[in-house]
Order: C-alpha cells, then structure tokens, then sequence
C-alpha cells in the first residue's frame, strides 16, 4: 500500500500545491511545462503542425471518419483546421485569419500549450490516477451520490476521474457501465453532462490565460464544488428529469454491492483492491501518455477550425453581442463590470470551452474569475465534448444539449458573480 501514500502524494504536491520557483508560484505541472515549451520553442510550432496534420488524417486512416453524419463534420473540420494552422506557421493566407487575436491567438495561446500540457499532464497523472486514490474517494462519497446527484456512489469514480483526468476518460468509464446495465439512461446522461468536464490541463490552461493562476488552488476547487452544485440543480430540471430510466438494451441493472462495514472502512479495502490490480508505474505511464497524444491530435486541429469560426464570429458579426442578451437579465441583477464581456463570453461556451478566455482577457479580476469558473462548468460545447458525447451508446440529442448547456451556464453565472464580487 506504499504506492497508495506514496503515488497519490506525488500527484497531490504536482497538480495542487503551488511552488515558487525563479520568482514565480504556479502549480509544479505548470513549472514542468513552461520549461519545456521554453527548451523546445524554436521547434515548437512545427510539432504542433504534425500533431494536427495527424489528427486530420487519422479518422480517414482508421476510417472513423464516415460512421455517422457527426463524424463526417467533424472530420471535414479537421481537414480544415491543417489549413488554417497552415497558414498561421508560415504567415500566409488572408488578414484576417493571421491579425494577432484570431489565428496566432488560437495556435500560440491555446494550441502550442496544450500540444504539451496534456501529454505532460496524462504522465503526470499516472501518480494520481490507478492506484486507490479515485476509488478510496468514490467510497467516500457514496452517501451523496444518490441523494443529491440520482446516481449510484461509484459514479463520483467517473467525476473525479473527468476532474483531475480528462472528460473522454470520463465518458469511455461511463458508456463502459451503461453498456454492462450499471447504470439506467437517466443516470449515464447525468454523468456524461454533469460530471465529464474539462481536467485541470485544461484549467490551467484558461486560468493562465486569464492570468488568474495565482489563485489557483481557489479557482480549482470553487469550480469543482460550482459544477456539482449546478449538477445537482439540472438532475431536477427538464430536459434531465424527464429522461427514462431504463437500462442498456433493457438488461437487468446492476444494484451495487454494499459491504456490511464502516465507510472508511469499505474505502481502504476498495483502495487495497485498486492498488492490488494496478499495472506497474511504467506501464501506467505508457497508457497514460498513449490516451494523452491521442487526446491532443483530436482536440487540435478542432480548436483551430472551430474556434476561428467562434472567434470570427465575435469580432465581425454581431450574432453573439444578439445572442449574448439572453444572459444580461441573469448578470445585471449584479453590479458586474463587464456585463457584455461576460455575456458574450457565456454565450461562446458553447463552440469552445477556451474561447471565453480569448474575450475575456482585458476584463477586471471578478469577471475574469466568473469566465474561468463558467467555462469549465458549461461542460457542453461543441468542438469536443459534444461529438464525444454522440459518440456513445448514451443516446441524448443536441438539443437537449443545448438546453442543458443554458441551464447550466445561468445557474453557474448566479453562483459564482456574487461569489467573486466578495472574493475581488
């Protein structure tokens, strides 16, 4: 059990205990990651380019890219982005895809940090996740789960897993109990819209953006606590509340198996039994590195295709400004400075969870704050999450996403302003 201690501690002090070092205080990953970039800049851009001129090319390979209608967008939107980051690398093509807040914005803010954070991060996580820590948790919060959440307790193993892992994990463990009768539809759509958020690569990265990782640890954690809490809200709501509650293909469903012992008790043993069947450090790290690169190519070239036209269609088209006003009533019932920064913001959620970033950046502190939390707890957007969700057996229609994206979006606003107009 050395390495339930020893290994989740490790990846406690590396994803959650800011160290200062040269002057600046980051969370050791971010340290990790900024020396890198800073050894391997010259070469940098290019390896971003291969990375996404593979995740192109990969669907048509393995040839994924035609099983549905979802799929073939998606694709010819990755096609798409190998061009734009094309033209972004060797500056050609037309001005207002290279001004410096679209095109470079997208490849040098957002794609070049994340061509290595979550690489990085995946290794990294391997100390964290698969030796007892998610399970010894899961336990834990078993006598919340059902109450609060309408889920069994082993679904905060998938929560956690999407927080501190990443939202595909996340859902890959979901599909995977759904489809053994673990869970009814009603509880897979919960997990998969309430639970498989963005993982804290990702958070650090908005919150560098925003430059608001000086209280990392706050924004963390505020943000784990606001998406359960706004979770909890939606299970109650429709479209969510009225979603059957039948199984897989209608086998019989799969009670768990309580055992007749203390909690803590149960959650050590669960923990022992995890530690018992992990694969060595070294093999983690394979798998782990093999889901992150996997991760990375996906998520690339959709940034640079998906988030140009997001940001296109913020800075020449009015549709957002119009779209935003459905969130002013929500947000000027406080006094936020920035009402049509984070209107707009809120709104652009939904194509791509860093985009709010890219709006959001000149804004004061609070509102800053208020983005970083709303981009992570919308969970729903279009560039990624959205066609991994329609990838599964949890059959949920998109416009039963895009109204549990509002829903969760609003409640998120009216938690976390006047959260942070106190803190800021």
């Amino acid at each position: 059990m050395w390495k339930f201690f020893v290994y989740s501690l490790i990846g406690i002090i590396v994803f959650f205990i800011p160290i200062t070092l040269f002057g600046e205080s980051t969370i050791l990953v971010d340290h990790i990651v900024k020396w890198i970039t800073a050894w391997v800049k010259p070469i940098l851009p290019f390896y971003v380019l291969c990375l996404i001129i593979i995740g192109a090319v990969l669907p048509f390979v393995n040839k994924e890219w035609n099983k549905s209608k979802t799929s073939i967008v998606f694709s010819l939107f990755k096609v798409l982005g190998v061009f734009i980051a094309i033209m972004v690398v060797f500056h050609i093509g037309p001005h207002f895809i290279l001004k410096k807040d679209i095109g470079p914005f997208l490849y040098d803010k957002l794609a070049m940090p994340l061509s290595l954070l979550i690489p990085i991060g995946a290794i990294l996580l391997s100390f964290l996740v698969g030796y007892g820590l998610l399970e010894f948790i899961g336990v834990l919060c078993r006598p919340i789960m059902r109450p609060i959440f309408k889920t069994p307790g082993k679904s905060a193993v998938d929560a956690v897993a999407s927080f501190v892992g990443s939202y595909s994990i996340g859902l890959l463990i979901t599909n995977r109990v759904y489809k053994n009768g673990g869970y009814t539809h009603k509880e897979a759509v919960v997990i998969a819209t309430g639970f498989s958020t963005v993982s804290a690569t990702f958070m650090i990265i908005v919150a560098n953006t925003l430059k608001i990782i000086d209280f990392w640890n706050l924004y963390f954690w505020f943000t784990l606590v606001v998406t359960f809490i706004v979770t909890a809200i939606t299970v109650q709501l429709p479209p969510i509340r009225f979603e059957k509650n039948d199984t897989f293909e209608n086998q019989p469903y799969q009670k768990e198996v309580r055992r007749d012992m203390p909690l803590l008790k149960e959650a050590w043993l669960e923990a022992k039994q995890a530690v018992g069947q992990a694969n060595s450090l070294v093999d983690n790290v394979k798998e782990n590195l093999r889901d992150g690169v996997l991760m990375t190519i996906s998520i690339l070239p959709s940034i640079m295709s998906i988030g140009l036209i997001g940001l296109l269609i913020v800075e020449f088209t009015p549709i957002v400004e119009y779209v935003a006003y459905i969130f002013y009533p929500f947000i000027s019932i406080f006094p936020v400075k920035d009402v049509g920064v984070l209107a707009q913001a809120s709104t652009i959620s939904i194509v791509e969870m860093l985009l709010p970033s890219a709006i959001a950046q000149s804004a004061d502190l609070a509102t800053r704050f208020v983005v970083a939390v709303t981009s992570v707890s919308a969970i729903i957007f279009f560039s990624s999450v959205v066609p991994v969700i329609l990838s599964t057996e949890i059959k949920v229609s998109i416009s039963k996403l895009v109204v549990i994206w509002f829903e969760r979006v609003v409640l998120t606003l009216l938690i976390t302003i006047p959260f942070a107009l106190w803190i800021f």
